[in-house]
């Protein structure tokens, strides 16, 4: 697990895929973070990625960092703890002046049934499960 979270720390931003319907949508993310042994994932309810997750928690994740890549396959869950939030805004402050623990808004999620793949262009695919 570490080693995943290290890599999408590393890459800085990433791209979420989930679903809408049957169309697939992809956007980039910043947030990750290491709460309760769980690597989890932040925004904000209110919009289309929260609901498009609350519909079919299936999601993926891609990001580059050098010569490698990662693709995570994870169920999302919501977790509405309000030490969870305030966890994943102390590691990124520069959100506080958009969201709070307590706004209704916020939300953080884990990942769960994670297989993660770090690949490369002159390694061997690598899978990490969790």
């Amino acid at each position: 697990m570490q080693e995943v979270y290290d890599f999408l720390k590393k890459a800085n931003a990433y791209y979420l895929a989930t679903a809408d319907g049957d169309q697939p949508r992809v956007r980039p993310f910043g947030t990750v973070d290491m709460f309760d042994g769980k690597i989890y994932i932040q925004t904000g309810k209110a919009k289309d990625v929260s609901k498009q997750i609350k519909a079919n928690p299936k999601i993926e994740i891609c990001a580059f960092t050098g010569d490698n890549w990662i693709r995570v396959q994870a169920v999302a869950v919501s977790d509405d703890r309000r030490e969870a939030k305030l966890h994943m805004l102390d590691a990124y402050p520069q959100l506080k002046d958009r969201y709070s623990a307590d706004d209704g808004n916020t939300q953080v999620l884990y990942l769960k049934d994670v297989t993660a793949t770090i690949a490369g262009f002159a390694s061997e695919p690598k899978v990490i499960k969790f």
